[in-house]
This record gives C-alpha cells, sequence and structure tokens, in this order.
C-alpha cells in the first residue's frame, strides 16, 4: 500500500487527520542531529518543546526557558527538518501579557526561526485567537500543563473528579473555536481524553492520555532513554541511549588510558618515513 503521507506535512493536512482516521505521529526536537532522526523516523509533527529546558539545558521544570533560547533551538531544528510540519513551544512569559506580547514573540518563531506553527499552554482564547488573527497557526495544550506547576502543586494528573472533567471540556472548546488547528491532551484519564477526541472536529495528540487520541507524541530523550532522572508512567523507553552512550564512553576513557587508543589504524604516519615501506603496506595505510 503506498504511503498517504504528503511529501511535505501543512498545518491544513493535520487539521484534517481525524476526518481521514489518520493517527498523528508527533516527537520532540531540540537541535539539527535530533530533528533529522526524528523525521527520519516517520514523525508527522516535530515539536521544539520547553521541555528542553529539563532535558537538554538541566533545569528542573520548564519555567526557565527563555524566548532566545528557545528560538535558537527551532532554528537549529528547522536546518534539519523538511517534511515534517516544524511546532515552536511559546515558554513560559513568552505570551501570558496579553496578544500583544503573544503576537510579537509568535511572528519571530516563524520569520527568524522558520516555525509552521506555534504550541500554547492553557485555556488561552483570546491569545489563540490573536495569533490566528495574526497568521500564526495555533496548537493548543490541556491538561498538565507544565507552565502552570505552582499552581497544580507539581506534575499531577489533571481532570480526574466531574467539575474538573467538565472545565476541561469547556476548555477544549473553546480552543477550537479559537481557531486551533490541533489540541495536545496530557496526563488525563483516558476516558475523559476519549470525551474530548470524540467532540472536537480538530485532532488531538496524547502524552498520557491514553489510545483514543488522534496520535501521540512523547519526548525525545525519554522514548531513547536518555533522561533517566524520571521516569514518567506514560513512557515508553523504545532504546537506552542513555546507557549504551555511558558505556561507550567509559570503554573510550579506559582504552586511553591503557594505551589501546588510538592504534595504528587510527593514525597517521609521516609519508616521508613511509616510503621505505612496500607498496601495499602504503595502500593501506593511506586507504588506496
Amino acid at each position: 500500500m503506498a504511503d498517504a503521507r504528503p511529501k511535505r506535512v501543512t498545518v491544513p493536512w493535520i487539521a484534517a487527520a481525524s476526518e481521514r482516521g489518520e493517527r498523528l505521529v508527533m516527537l520532540t526536537a531540540y537541535d539539527y542531529p535530533s530533528a533529522r532522526l526524528v523525521e527520519a523516523g516517520g514523525a508527522d509533527i516535530v515539536l521544539v518543546g520547553d521541555s528542553l529546558a529539563m532535558v537538554v539545558l538541566g533545569h528542573p521544570d520548564t519555567l526557565a526557558v527563555t524566548m532566545d533560547e528557545m528560538l535558537h533551538h527551532v532554528k537549529a531544528a528547522r536546518r534539519g527538518t523538511e517534511r515534517a510540519l516544524l511546532v515552536a513551544d511559546m515558554p513560559y512569559g513568552s505570551f501570558h501579557l496579553g496578544p500583544e506580547q503573544a503576537v510579537a514573540n509568535a511572528v519571530r518563531f516563524l520569520k527568524e526561526g522558520g516555525a509552521e506553527a506555534v504550541k500554547i499552554e492553557g485555556a488561552r482564547p483570546e491569545i489563540a485567537r490573536a495569533l490566528v488573527a495574526a497568521e500564526v497557526p495555533v496548537m493548543g495544550h490541556l491538561g498538565l500543563t507544565p507552565q502552570s506547576l505552582h499552581r497544580f502543586g507539581g506534575f499531577k494528573v489533571q481532570g480526574r473528579g466531574e467539575e474538573a472533567r467538565e472545565a476541561l471540556l469547556a476548555a477544549a472548546a473553546e480552543v477550537e473555536a479559537a481557531g486551533a488547528f490541533a489540541l495536545v491532551l496530557e496526563c488525563i484519564p483516558s476516558a475523559l481524553a476519549a470525551e474530548v477526541t470524540a467532540r472536537l472536529g480538530i485532532p488531538t495528540l496524547g502524552i498520557g492520555a491514553g489510545a483514543a487520541c488522534d496520535g501521540q507524541v512523547l519526548v525525545f530523550h525519554d522514548l531513547l532513554g536518555f533522561e533517566e532522572r524520571i521516569a514518567p508512567r506514560f513512557v515508553r523507553r523504545y532504546a537506552q541511549l542513555g546507557r549504551d552512550a555511558r558505556e561507550a564512553l567509559a570503554a573510550f576513557a579506559e582504552d586511553v588510558r591503557a594505551g589501546r587508543f588510538p592504534a595504528a589504524a587510527e593514525s597517521y604516519e609521516d609519508p616521508l618515513a613511509a616510503r621505505t615501506k612496500a607498496p601495499s603496506e602504503l595502500a593501506r595505510i593511506y586507504g588506496g
């Protein structure tokens, strides 16, 4: 069966995914090599997430990352993204002061960074409407929104209980009505995510929200096993590259200390001294 995915993913193609019954794949990436790997792996959306504050910059949460830092990483990911839709996460403090601030910062992501859309956390329909009016495609994000961790009292599952359920359903409807083309649902009960997905015309992307969403998203470093400090329940590790990298680096250090690296095959000789060697030996040394 031929691949039905387009040669270049666009906002309208993502927005219509649920109508087609298309399951979407979104992964985070933060630089040129990770974006290339994510795209080569088949992701439809590359998200330069503010999670880089934690998994790249070493902060305990996402609040510390700045617009300039995010823009730097968006530019790098742009160079590694050709087919997938590139979405920039609006960091904490970049849109919280109102629509004017939000539009100014979002436009930077598109003009300077090469992003094709932005993601904003929380039910902020006035912000979403202003961005859409400024020709900035918007992806919403509800449930556990990490920028609200102090209000939530930590990284906790959201949407439990009838009042919280009704509030999230209402917020999802507001996000869609404001013009968002997709909605991330993070750490909410699976049944609630299924209900949101059934009610909306735009696709939902789940992270810790069960299998009924129209697509799924994971953090690059979580999926590959680079991030080992925390292990959220919703993460499936498809590799253990953190462990493998440590073992490889330790082997290198051991070889250096034991004098096993570099070997003759990894070294260069003086061509004048090499003239005394047989032609076949010269060919071996210089690769020809």
